[in-house]
């Protein structure tokens, strides 16, 4: 994962998971819209994995 990837993930998460399909940018972006810490946790998770 690079460095702008985990900028992104704090900024702004349902943008850094964009590529990684529907489902994760919904999850992200509903996590995101509750509160700011869970959706930034769930896009450093998924862009994590392989």
């Amino acid at each position: 994962m690079s460095l702008i990837r985990v900028i992104l993930c704090i900024i702004f998460p349902p943008l850094a998971v964009l590529d990684k399909g529907c489902g994760s940018i919904l999850i992200t972006l509903l996590l995101t819209c509750c509160a700011w810490i869970p959706g930034v946790l769930a896009a450093l998770i998924i862009n994590n994995k392989n």
